[in-house]
């Protein structure tokens, strides 16, 4: 199956801002005029937009049972963690790119059985386009998910150790998913599974 695979350029932030740092700077679409400003951006330009995008899916009402956060700072993702967690000390689960050569995108296959990971408390949190690191976080209680371990070996050789989660319902989706566009389906039409990009974080308990 063809995936792709991005890495890290040096135009990507590589690291969470400190808490106060991160909470000197607005993190809000009221404040887009005053943040674009700050950040000498364009109220027409491609990152404007992006910003604009990011505080907007940040802004939104999570899901029914589901847990919701964006997390700006370091602290702030200890936070989220212990706040869902509780006393649990979770662990983090990424996608691995073992050669050290890597084509971005090429067709893979699976070499070894996939491994699921048994728990049933898990948090996602996906990187968005931001002028410093914003992770969009979200998870659920419950067999909600399942995570699987996926060894991938790639046409040029190449092996990824991959994170993939499947998500059971999907019946609160928006009808324009994305996975919806992309596979076809619909809001509670069946399962949807992803692999979780290299710059991605999985906590699980």
């Amino acid at each position: 199956m063809p995936i792709y695979f991005a890495s890290n350029d040096d135009s990507t932030p590589t690291h969470l801002l400190s808490r106060t740092d991160a909470d000197s700077i607005p993190f809000s679409s009221s404040k887009l005029p005053y943040l674009l400003e700050y950040f000498q951006f364009s109220n027409t330009s491609s990152q404007a937009k992006a910003m604009e995008t990011t505080l907007r899916q940040c802004e939104l009402e999570p899901i029914r049972d589901e847990f919701k956060r964006c997390v700006t700072s370091l602290e702030s993702i200890m936070d989220m963690t212990q706040e869902f967690f509780g006393s649990v000390k979770p662990k983090v689960l990424t996608t691995k790119i073992l050669s050290s050569n890597h084509t971005l995108y090429q067709n893979y296959t699976l070499v070894e059985k996939p491994l699921e990971v048994n728990t049933s408390e898990m948090v996602a949190c996906h990187t968005m386009a931001y002028p410093y690191m914003v992770y969009y976080c979200h998870g659920h209680k419950g067999h909600m998910t399942r995570i699987f371990k996926l060894a991938l070996g790639g046409d040029n050789n190449e092996r990824i150790e991959s994170i993939s989660v499947c998500h059971k319902d999907t019946s609160m989706w928006d009808a324009d998913h994305v996975a919806f566009r992309l596979l076809g389906g619909y809001p509670g039409s069946g399962p949807v599974c992803h692999v979780i990009p290299i710059d991605n974080l999985v906590w699980v308990a």
